[in-house]
């Protein structure tokens, strides 16, 4: 997905898409005066920027309906990269966080064995990965979420707040200038802002497609993170917000 500007109104229909999970074109028409062609092109492009997912008579916000497994493969070479950069600034001795998400799996794939490390997860394909490599690993307990195979909710929640991290490493679906970094899940980005509260360094992994899109819940504004791990650098008002931001950008290769 390439970086695209919305208008108010594929603004107010995302907002829309992020409370109920979807929205039908007959209540938009209620919403707008338009006619139902000019929402269909709003759909269309919703859709080609990888917002939405069109149905019969309306829509569903791609982010509830991709599943982990689904986006495992999704930008898997730019995900890899970014995942072997990450890796590389674990130093020996770090205790870090990885939260659940396709690219974060990565970081945990380059991890090399017998690494004098300590992780901490949320997410069980993270934990699986690590299964073996002789890494001391804990996992926190919590309400699964079966589309993103991650533990949430007040059990997570408490364990994380017990703990102090030299590092995170932090999926996102969204960055914005104006409102910082994104998820569509609230529990998700609940054990987001946890994790960043407990560490001492605070790292996005992100690949370019996140760059200039915006979801529901933000997580972290953009002063609130050291750097953003990725596979390309953003446009060129989107960097110098960051610069601003005193944000690093570190480029996979």
């Amino acid at each position: 997905m390439t970086q695209q500007q919305l208008n108010q109104r594929q603004q107010i229909i995302l907002e829309r898409m992020g409370q109920a999970g979807e929205v039908k074109l007959a209540e938009l028409k209620e919403m707008f005066e338009v006619t139902e062609m000019t929402l269909r092109r709003d759909m269309e492009k919703l859709e080609q920027w990888g917002y939405i997912r069109r149905t019969f008579g309306g829509a569903i916000l791609q982010g509830k309906d991709i599943a982990l497994h689904e986006r495992t493969n999704v930008h898997i070479e730019e995900k890899m990269r970014i995942g072997k950069r990450a890796a590389s600034l674990v130093g020996a001795g770090d205790s870090i966080f990885l939260d659940g998400g396709s690219t974060t799996l990565q970081i945990a794939k380059f991890l090399p064995p017998d690494r004098s490390i300590t992780v901490v997860t949320n997410a069980l394909n993270i934990a699986a990965e690590l299964q073996g490599k002789r890494i001391p690993t804990i996992v926190v307990g919590g309400m699964m979420m079966d589309d993103t195979a991650t533990l949430v909710g007040p059990v997570a929640a408490a364990a994380i707040a017990k703990m102090a991290f030299k590092s995170v490493f932090i999926g996102t679906t969204g960055i914005t200038a104006q409102h910082g970094f994104s998820n569509s899940n609230m529990h998700e980005a609940e054990i987001k802002q946890l994790a960043i509260a407990k560490a001492a360094e605070v790292n996005v992994v992100a690949d370019n497609t996140k760059f200039g899109r915006q979801d529901l819940f933000s997580f972290a504004p953009l002063h609130g993170v050291h750097r953003i791990i990725t596979d390309s650098p953003p446009d060129e008002a989107l960097s110098a917000v960051l610069q601003e931001a005193s944000v690093d950008i570190l480029i996979g290769s």
